[in-house]
């Protein structure tokens, strides 16, 4: 089943790309991305802009923005969800399982070794000067990839306000994103049925054919059960009681969690801990600050709170043993979805970039992609740069509020660093693994001596 997708042809028509990478070579490139996918969505989708659309030219820009829009949409981490679309359309189904699993597995090797590190030693402290510099750097990437993605996107007074009213809606607002990406797709979809400005193009290209609809349902169907596989395991297992319940939770977030991890953060550690006592209070704060500091999506920090209950609660396995399996449980009911939405959607999505007028809508959707990731530039900016970030309300009644930083907080050191890494990057023309490698080096030396 998972078979019967095709590989989707890069080369259309006008697009400017290299050639196709052999399968080995897409295998090492998204093993690179995933060890070096920090800093959040902003961070990820920048780092995949800059490798496979700058340097590789795997992919085009109109391609790599097409599948954006729509990852952008869906349940789940954005960014794995991205990587995921680009393998499959370089080597089909099996480029899409290995992009996709090698978008998480580093992350997830690294969240599992650090819960393992916290429940036997319950300290993080050195995290903390570890990864300093390195956060630094990333803050430089986000912003250089916010920049370039404007310049090539925002080409009409219509899309840069688009972009504008995304960016204020979430920053000041805290409106759910896909709600403001929908409205941003309906606004260019009226636009160009109005015959107003119009937003973007259809270029001639060759479209891939339309899948037939029972092996769309039965590719539906087959993921379906993959993904809920291990819960029959689980009831045919005598004390894994906590662990169902777990998989099945964490199986019913992973469909309602848009806005990526901090959406969902709160409610989990609520039910974690108040309803099913699987956390202490504080605990899932902890979690977050283990799962900002590796690579990967953010929401990994969910495969912690699985590590927490398997390590306490999985019966017949030691502690170690079962806070494994408890991580590996939440990753699958979490991340085995993107899959889905996938190997499902997209040969249907990929049908529509010949549709002059879904072709607007999808234009305007990347204008407020556009807003969204320098929201998440400013917010993650803010949280690198001070130690402090509070919140004030503008407007209670209309519920304006916007996230402020601590002005006397700055952290000196991280400004310098940033510093360093955005003159390296835009001025010396560094190249990024460079100078994450330099800046992280740098961070640990002058932020770790203050820390012991």
């Amino acid at each position: 089943m998972a078979q019967g997708n095709e590989t989707v042809i890069e080369q259309m028509a006008g697009e400017d790309v290299s050639a196709e990478p052999t399968f080995s070579e897409m295998t090492s490139v998204f093993a690179r991305i995933g060890f070096l996918s920090f800093g959040g969505p902003a961070g990820q989708i920048g780092l995949m802009h800059r490798i496979l659309v700058d340097e590789r030219r795997w992919i085009s820009e109109e391609r790599f923005l097409h599948a954006l829009n729509y990852c952008m949409l869906l349940p789940g981490p954005e960014a794995q969800q991205l990587a995921t679309y680009i393998g499959w359309l370089k080597h089909g189904v099996r480029g899409g399982m290995i992009a996709g699993l090698l978008f998480v597995l580093p992350g997830l090797a690294v969240i599992i070794a650090l819960s393992t590190a916290y429940s036997l030693y319950q300290d993080t402290t050195w995290l903390t000067g570890l990864f300093f510099g390195l956060k630094a750097a990333v803050l430089a990437i986000v912003v250089e990839a916010v920049i370039r993605l404007g310049r090539k996107t925002l080409k009409s007074r219509l899309l840069f306000a688009i972009a504008a009213l995304a960016f204020i809606s979430l920053f000041f607002f805290s409106l759910p994103f896909p709600l403001v990406v929908l409205m941003a797709g309906i606004a260019g979809f009226v636009s160009a049925r109005s015959g107003g400005q119009p937003t973007g193009t259809a270029a001639p290209i060759d479209l891939p054919k339309r899948p037939p609809a029972l092996k769309a349902i039965a590719t539906l169907l087959f993921w379906i059960g993959v993904w809920q596989l291990p819960l029959l395991a689980l009831w045919l297992v005598s004390g894994t009681e906590a662990l169902s319940a777990m998989f099945t939770f964490f199986s019913k977030m992973a469909l309602v969690t848009f806005g990526g991890a901090y959406a969902v953060l709160a409610y989990v550690a609520q039910v974690a801990v108040q309803d099913y006592g699987w956390l202490k209070p504080g605990e899932m704060l902890d979690g977050l600050a283990l799962a900002e500091t590796t690579p990967g999506p953010l929401v990994l920090v969910l495969s912690f709170v699985g590590f927490l209950v398997g390590f306490r609660e999985a019966a017949g396995l030691g502690p170690v043993a079962g806070g494994v399996v408890g991580a590996l449980l939440v990753a699958w009911a979490t991340f085995v979805p993107s899959f889905i939405w996938i190997f499902a959607g997209a040969p249907f999505i990929e049908r529509l970039r010949g549709n002059a007028t879904f072709s607007a809508a999808l234009s305007a959707i990347t204008a407020a992609v556009v807003g969204v990731i320098l929201n998440l530039a400013v917010w993650f900016g803010m949280h690198v740069l001070f130690r402090e970030v509070g919140e004030i309300s503008l407007w209670q009644a209309a519920g304006l509020h916007v996230s402020w930083p601590v002005w006397t907080s700055l952290d000196l050191v991280a400004f310098l660093l940033f510093l360093l890494s955005a003159f390296l990057l835009f001025r010396m023309k560094v190249g990024m693994v460079p100078v994450l490698a330099i800046c992280a080096l740098a961070g640990l030396a002058l932020k770790l001596p203050a820390l012991l």
